[in-house]
């Protein structure tokens, strides 16, 4: 279940990054400046050595410019973001689209995938794979992408690219849905969140490896990638429990993941850098916008504050 055994990948700290801020959103296409994100980077390099990105926007553009002017010491998961190319029924908040609306995304899909294998192809010794899609194919996505087609996606972004690929989802539909995507990507990206699931966080590392292992046992010498595991710092209820979720809880929950990467082997990309104001419903404390190790001031909760203080930072 290593890591180790990925084209020489070396085990490094991986963080999950993106860098919007108040009034920024991918979805307005505000995008944070190359200021902005020199400044993320700079507090990011004392602590990682690997990051995962979502997209293949300016965000993206702008992130693999820097660490280039700069030098900086970053190894890149570059993602291209899909949208629904199929309705699914089965989304509490809304998986349901005109005919009209899936073509326009299907056509968008087209042109982030080639945005994902010209970025890679530019920046090659940055991008040491490419994640095709996230979380486009569990039971709740509202962005619904037939499996069938993620594996024509992934096959035709292997004949362009020289990096590894692969695909970023949740658990479970690795336990079943995508075994046939599963020969073609090189290795297993995958999302576990115990605390999603109700779990104390003293049990959420064992539950965090159960997940795991429901899907290595399946694919023996397949190696996987955590792409998200995190801890969420405040919630106003909506599928975490209020009193779950503190700054206390999430540092317990990484120092765990920290301590199981480094005797295991394997890579956790940890969700995430940075509080994101833009996400979820426009209540200030529901749990989609505090996943960060850092706020959206760029402040470090109490996860970092013994690496990190406000001098350091500033």
């Amino acid at each position: 279940m290593s890591t180790a055994n990925l084209s020489g990948l070396k085990l490094g700290n991986a963080i999950c990054y993106s860098g919007y801020r108040h009034g920024q959103s991918p979805d307005s296409q505000t995008f944070p400046s190359v200021d902005e994100i020199r400044e993320d980077l700079q507090i990011l390099q004392k602590n990682w050595r690997y990051l995962r990105l979502y997209d293949c926007t300016l965000h993206a553009e702008r992130v693999l410019q820097v660490i280039t002017d700069d030098k900086l010491d970053f190894q890149v998961m570059l993602g291209a973001y899909l949208g629904p190319e199929m309705n699914n029924f089965g989304c509490p908040w809304g998986g349901t689209y005109s005919e009209e609306q899936l073509e326009a995304s299907k056509l968008a899909n087209l042109a982030e995938i080639e945005r994902l294998i010209a970025l890679a192809n530019r920046y090659p010794e940055i991008i040491f794979s490419v994640a095709v899609g996230n979380e486009a194919t569990v039971d709740w996505t509202d962005h619904f992408v037939p499996v069938s087609h993620m594996i024509d996606y992934v096959r035709h972004v292997k004949k362009h690219v020289k990096q590894l690929v692969t695909f970023c989802e949740n658990y479970v539909p690795w336990q079943h849905k995508l075994r046939d995507l599963v020969p073609e990507v090189d290795f297993i990206s995958l999302h576990t969140y115990p605390v999603w699931e109700y779990k104390h966080v003293h049990e959420a590392l064992d539950y965090t490896k159960d997940n795991v292992e429901s899907v290595a046992r399946l694919y023996p010498g397949k190696p996987i990638v955590i792409t998200e595991a995190g801890w969420a710092t405040n919630s106003n209820g909506r599928g975490i429990e209020p009193h779950n979720s503190s700054q206390e809880l999430q540092a317990i929950y990484y120092q765990d993941l920290m301590n199981w990467s480094a005797q295991s082997g394997i890579m956790i990309f940890v969700f995430e850098a940075f509080d994101e104001p833009w996400k979820g419903s426009p209540d200030p404390l529901e749990p989609e916008k505090h996943w960060g190790l850092f706020t959206v001031d760029r402040q470090p909760k109490r996860v970092m504050q013994s690496l990190y203080t406000l001098e350091s930072i500033v």
